[in-house]
């Protein structure tokens, strides 16, 4: 793989993980607030970013030479997405409940875990 299309993957897999974000957090308290027609939007779009985020990270995982450092990271980077989903469309029904901090709780230690990993900080 060349040089400038692994440089590609990485720069739309980084930019794609802040937006992600981002709009995860305005998809919910859209949700919280009431805004369903807006949540749903932005919802749509967030799940545009899942499809870059997870080409881009297979792409890197190519490019690389499958490190096992990137496979965990790209495991953990699905159940991140599983979770953002989880909290989005069970808020979205009302049967979220006391499942609520569990999924918080997931959410909150694996983008840690992702964005530590992808910065470096944690490899083994």
């Amino acid at each position: 793989m060349s040089q400038q299309l692994l440089n590609i993957f990485y720069q739309s897999h980084i930019g794609s993980w802040a937006i992600l974000v981002l709009l995860f957090l305005v998809s919910y308290f859209l949700l919280k607030g009431g805004i369903n027609k807006g949540a749903k939007i932005v919802h749509m779009i967030l799940r545009l970013f899942y499809v870059i985020q997870i080409v881009s990270g297979i792409g890197l995982l190519i490019g690389y030479g499958f490190p096992a450092v990137y496979i965990i990271k790209g495991i953990l980077a699905i159940v991140l997405i599983y979770a953002m989903e989880m909290l989005l469309v069970r808020t979205q029904k009302g049967t979220i409940g006391s499942k609520a901090p569990m999924y918080w709780g997931i959410f909150v230690v694996t983008l840690v875990l992702v964005v530590l990993m992808g910065f470096g900080v944690l490899s083994f």
